[in-house]
C-alpha cells in the first residue's frame, strides 16, 4: 500500500510541478508559477526515492505506468478533455506492462 500513495503522490506533484512550466512558457502565466512548480519537483523526487526497491531502473520503470494514468486522469479532470479510446487503450497496456515489472518473480 505504501508503494501505490508514494507512486501517485510522485505522479501528482510531477505533473502539478511540469503544469507550472507548461503553464508559464505556454499558456502566459506569470513567472512566480514556476517557484511552486519546482517545490514540487521536488518533491516528487523525495517521493519517488521512498518507494520500496531494489534497483532504482526497476522502480522508475512501474513508476513510468502509474505516470501515464495520472496524467491522462490530468488531461480528464484539470484541463477538461475528455480521454479517447486510444488514451486508454494505451494506458491500460502501460498498466499492464508496470504490473509485470513491479509484481514479475525475479530470479535469484
Amino acid at each position: 500500500m505504501k508503494t501505490y500513495l508514494l507512486y501517485t503522490l510522485a505522479a501528482l506533484a510531477e505533473i502539478a510541478g511540469c503544469y507550472a512550466f507548461w503553464a508559464w512558457f505556454r499558456l502566459d502565466k506569470p513567472l512566480w508559477w514556476l517557484a511552486p512548480g519546482l517545490g514540487l519537483l521536488v518533491l516528487f523526487a523525495g517521493a519517488l526515492a521512498l518507494v520500496p526497491g531494489e534497483a532504482a531502473g526497476r522502480t522508475y520503470a512501474a513508476y513510468g505506468a502509474i505516470y501515464i494514468l495520472a496524467s491522462i486522469l490530468w488531461l480528464w479532470g484539470v484541463e477538461a478533455r475528455v480521454p479517447d479510446r486510444w488514451d486508454l487503450i494505451g494506458t491500460a497496456v502501460c498498466l499492464a506492462g508496470g504490473a509485470i515489472i513491479l509484481f514479475g518473480p525475479r530470479s535469484g
